[in-house]
Parts: C-alpha cells; structure tokens; sequence
C-alpha cells in the first residue's frame, strides 16, 4: 500500500484551502492511501495493447442540418400577450422597487 503521511495530507490540504484539525489529518492519511492503492491496482490490470477510452462504446453524435424558419414577427409574438411595453412582454415586478 503506498504511503502517505500525515504532512503530505496537511500540505494537500494547504493546497486546497481546507482547514483540517489534527485528527483530521489522522483520519485521512490511511483513507487516502487507501485511495492511491486502488489506483495503483487498476493500473496494473490495463494492458498495452487495450488503448485509454472514456466509454466502452464508440459515441457517435447525431446532428440534423439546420434549417432556415421564418420565425414569428414581434408584433405576432406579443399579440395575445396581456399587457406589452415597448414590444416586450409587461410582467409585475418580483423584486424590490430598486433602479
């Protein structure tokens, strides 16, 4: 099992801003070492031969071409609205009466 100490997890720790307590840092070093030698064993398991993939599957995305729409002019958009301002839709306000 690799090991890491208690400094290694308190430097890590340093690095990622998080304050840890003493036994924090006690806890941690055995559970992270833990964590490098399950690392460790997976990476004895790959072979040469099997190259590095992120899915077992080949992904293949499927695109439609786009297509030119006329869309809808403001004034049809805002036709069956219940109040408009300035060719926007007119909601209350939700939030203060600031700016």
């Amino acid at each position: 099992m690799p090991d890491i100490t208690r400094e290694e997890v308190a430097h890590l720790a340093d690095l990622a801003r998080i304050d840890l307590s003493d036994a924090e840092l006690d806890h941690l070093a055995p559970q992270l070492a833990v964590i490098l030698d399950s690392i460790a064993s997976i990476s004895e398991v790959a072979a040469e031969d099997v190259p590095p993939t992120s899915h077992p599957l080949p992904l293949t995305n499927v695109f439609r071409e786009d297509v030119h729409r006329p869309g809808l002019t403001a004034e049809q958009a805002l036709s069956g609205a219940p109040a408009v301002e300035e060719q926007r839709f007119a909601v209350p306000r939700i939030l203060g009466e600031e700016g």
